[in-house]
């Protein structure tokens, strides 16, 4: 990046009004955001992410066809780099960096699929391999074929780990040329819905977020073995919710010692204090999301950050030290804002 200061890159929905990739300055020490760019080179850029050196910026194109983009992050925003290719999968929600590979989560067609990764940081011209998920659950609009909803690396690099909502499983993955290898299927209770795994900068434990019923599974992690083990399943709400309550977000503290959930519909963020090195979540409270259905949440050096898809806007909290309560700083407006990703300077 010419501009050595810290970035943040906010993806939107295009076909409700977004204005694509957001690019934004981050000030030190309160995260405050200030816009700077927009660029709408790919439709509907859901979920973004950042390479390993910070050099370029993926993001899915979460359309009926699915495809990835890749971009050059050089001064105050992106830049294409390339057309955007395939993947061979239909509506893609997230992606991730993994062994030289872009993997992306496609829900609707319940696959993830791998894009090989050039050396200048560009993409291949086609998918390397689609692992297409089978199965279903017990929800009857929501469950009936597989919907993968998050693909990433688990914290050795050994392992690519895929969250599925409509099989109420998670799939432990190697990469072996280029193509997905299933190594083992971790059940989930059914009718959960699993939505998005979240890793204690531990390394021992993982938690799941289930978005057809508003829990939140601890689960401990073998990173030698591949093997996840779901170990107790907790409430993300206080009480029964009075209307409709979809858990989305999920988030870590670097030092491992809160974690972070949101809820959409009941717009909230609720804090779980991390005890046992990661082991077991206690509940603390729930706090307003600062807008209206909270779709990701993001923490990076103390600051959470909030996207509000319905209510258009990026909020951003301060994160209570010895609490973990989130105190809110303030907000820009991204109409259908989807996710937020930050440089590392």
């Amino acid at each position: 990046m010419a501009d050595a200061g810290r970035r943040a890159f906010i993806g939107s929905f295009t076909a409700a009004g977004g204005p694509g990739i957001v690019t934004a300055a981050v000030a030190p020490g309160s995260g405050a955001l200030t816009p700077l760019s927009a660029v709408n080179a790919v439709a509907d850029p859901s979920w973004l992410a950042l390479s390993p050196d910070g050099r370029m910026l993926y993001a899915v194109s979460e359309t009926a066809e699915g495809a990835v983009a890749a971009f050059r992050v050089t001064g105050d925003g992106p830049e294409p780099a390339g057309r955007e290719v395939p993947v061979d999968g239909s509506g893609p929600t997230h992606l991730s960096v993994f062994a030289g590979h872009v993997l992306t989560a496609n829900y609707g067609s319940g696959s993830v699929s791998a894009v090989p990764v050039r050396a200048d940081g560009g993409l291949a011209r086609s998918v390397s391999g689609v692992l297409r998920h089978s199965g279903s659950g017990p929800h009857p609009q929501r469950q009936q074929s597989p919907h993968a909803h998050q693909v990433q690396p688990d914290p050795s690099g050994r392992w690519a780990v895929g969250v599925d909502l409509g099989t109420d499983s998670v799939r432990v993955c190697a990469l072996e040329g280029g193509v997905l290898v299933p190594h083992r299927e971790i059940a989930l209770r059914p009718g959960s819905g699993p939505r998005h795994l979240a890793f204690h900068p531990g390394g021992s434990y993982a938690y799941v977020l289930n978005e057809l019923s508003p829990t939140l599974a601890v689960c401990r992690w073998d990173a030698a073995g591949g093997v996840l083990k779901p170990l107790a399943e907790i409430p993300v709400l206080p009480g029964t919710p009075a209307g409709d309550a979809f858990p989305s977000g999920l988030a870590v503290s670097a030092d491992g010692r809160f974690v972070w959930a949101a809820t959409r519909g009941e717009d909230v963020l609720t804090v779980f204090l991390a005890e046992g090195e990661g082991a077991a979540l206690t509940p603390v409270t729930t706090v307003p999301c600062g807008g209206h259905w909270p779709r990701a949440i993001t923490a990076a050096d103390g600051i959470l950050y909030v996207a509000n898809e319905r209510s258009g806007d990026v909020t951003w909290f301060s994160p209570d030290p010895e609490t973990g309560v989130p105190r809110r700083g303030g907000s820009i407006p991204v109409p259908a804002a989807s996710c937020v990703v930050l440089t590392d300077r």
